[in-house]
């Protein structure tokens, strides 16, 4: 926007992650002042929400990231910005060993604005030795009830919700902070919602990757949110909107999420994970394909359900699942999702792959031990 181009450039670095062959994290460059989600009255709400939206990205910035691995030099590697401000690293590593256990490693992001220098830390997050589940989130109407995907309509019809109302006034899915706490391992600390990526909240046992339709605009809203709700933090997988089919189309959003989904278990190719979703923007389906092309990597599958009745898709997305014998969830509430946890040996220490087969469960009744 014209009044941000001005500002001085600010590079916002998002959480990345890496195994002991590959590291993947990206960052933004925009004209733009660090989000404030402190509460404030609804009009400095609204003001702070606008300026997420408003932001003037900076194209053809030169960025150097730099990695510091213990007893070594450290190694610098190169990117610029697209149209979009956004700088993408892929990077493949010459075997760096895993920690014993998860912890989030700190990277330095370096640019020249006008000539001054300037550097930010930025974050991954490193699977242990030994970690042999992890989870991947839909955040979307699994944690918290955004009203901004599907299409414009509904963006619209929620403007309230995403542009008035700051993180604390956020309410969570009922039970998901225990249901994700169970499953993490740990409890994050609730930090501040300031100065994101600074006050980092220890990686729980098990590690949390969320993917999401929702545009990259909402990424320091939705960390705070994370961190006010004590739900694990991990990398999240947003989107770069555009006002045009390609964003607003129902099929974008599953491609989207499958996408991200097949870069982390390419990046984790030993571990197994859980998928965690909700029925109102076709997860079901999506997971079905992820399913279907690692089925040995796939744990267990849990989708939150709102009662509307199963899309042919969904049916047959059901269907796969079963057939590769992958434990599946359907249920209203994570109160029911976490007996699932207990009955299915997923809170256990174990390897994911001694998992108690469960049968598929829906309405509120517990999992069904054959």
């Amino acid at each position: 926007m014209p009044f941000s181009r001005n500002k001085p450039v600010r590079l916002q670095p998002y959480f990345g992650y890496r195994s002991p062959t590959r590291m993947v994290i990206s960052a933004r460059a925009l004209r733009a002042r660090k989000a404030d989600f402190a509460l404030g009255g609804r009009w400095q709400a609204m003001r702070t929400m606008i300026a997420q939206f408003a932001s003037h990205e900076q194209a053809g910035l030169h960025v150097r990231l730099e990695i510091a691995r213990e007893n070594q030099p450290h190694v610098t590697y190169d990117g610029v910005t697209d149209e979009e401000g956004f700088v993408h690293f892929v990077i493949a590593l010459d075997e760096w060993p895993l920690p014993p256990s998860p912890e989030w490693e700190v990277v330095a992001f370096h640019w020249s604005d006008d000539g001054e220098e300037k550097s930010v830390e930025g974050h991954v997050l490193v699977p242990g030795a030994n970690t042999a589940l992890g989870v991947i989130s839909d955040v979307d109407d699994t944690i918290i009830e955004t009203g901004i995907t599907g299409n414009i309509r509904a963006v619209l019809r929620n403007w309230k919700r995403v542009l008035a109302q700051m993180p604390e006034e956020r309410i969570a899915v009922p039970g998901v902070d225990g249901f994700y706490g169970a499953l993490g391992g740990a409890t994050p600390n609730a930090n501040s919602s300031d100065d994101v990526g600074k006050h980092m909240s220890a990686a729980t046992d098990r590690p949390f990757f969320y993917v999401s339709s929702s545009p990259w605009n909402l990424y320091s809203y939705l960390v705070a949110y994370m961190k006010l709700n004590r739900l694990p933090l991990g990398p999240l997988a947003l989107r770069d909107w555009g006002l045009d089919r390609a964003t607003f189309g129902g099929s974008s959003h599953e491609a989207h999420k499958r996408r991200a989904i097949d870069t982390i278990l390419e990046t984790f190719p030993t571990m197994k994970f859980a998928l965690i979703g909700d029925d109102t923007q076709g997860d079901l389906a999506a997971y079905g394909q992820i399913v279907d092309k690692y089925g040995s990597q796939i744990a267990a599958v849990f989708i939150r359900t709102a009662g509307e009745a199963m899309s042919p898709e969904e049916i047959e997305a059901k269907r796969m699942i079963e057939r590769a014998n992958v434990p599946l969830w359907l249920g209203p509430d994570y109160a029911t999702g976490q007996a699932f946890l207990r009955e299915s040996g997923l809170l256990s220490d174990g390897d994911a792959a001694e998992i108690i087969r469960v049968k598929s469960t829906t309405g509120t009744e517990g999992a069904e031990i054959p």
